[in-house]
């Protein structure tokens, strides 16, 4: 009976990787608007992020942590996963392109870091990448649109 809870545990969890998708810009704004109230920034780390300047400082490794967990692309055990990676950030770029980024940013957490400060090291490889230049050219874009409403 034991073994059989455990074959569907393993199948539960196994399916539940399978049903992963990216998430929507309305799913990030919700995602971040949980973390900043779970791991509270100062003004200068918020305005530092809107400036994509992500000082390596414990609240703010935290408060990425926390969206990359959410956004199902990190978990503490594997690190990012590199395919979910692509298929958030791939914008106009090519899905393949896009994984092979992410996979040259991933690290097998050889250091023994605690998951913020491993999380921090991918999402800063990302940022500095053409995947980062993306994002911050649509996060860019949609500020301006939304300050001319």
């Amino acid at each position: 009976m034991k073994y059989f809870i455990l074959i569907l545990a393993f199948a539960a969890l196994v399916n539940a990787e399978n049903e992963w998708s990216p998430k929507t810009a309305a799913d990030i704004k919700l995602i971040r608007q949980e973390c900043i109230k779970d791991f509270p920034l100062t003004e200068q780390d918020i305005q530092n992020m809107r400036n994509f300047i992500y000082p390596d400082e414990e609240p703010v490794r935290k408060y990425l942590l926390c969206t990359a967990k959410k956004l199902g692309i990190f978990c503490e055990h594997e690190g990012y996963h590199a395919d979910r990676v692509a298929k958030q950030f791939k914008m106009d770029l090519d899905e393949a392109e896009v994984l092979a980024i992410a996979q040259s940013c991933h690290d097998n957490n050889e250091q023994g870091s605690n998951p913020d400060v491993w999380a921090y090291r991918g999402h800063k490889c990302l940022m500095a990448s053409k995947v980062g230049d993306k994002v911050k050219a649509y996060i860019k874009k949609k500020s301006e649109e939304s300050q001319k409403q």
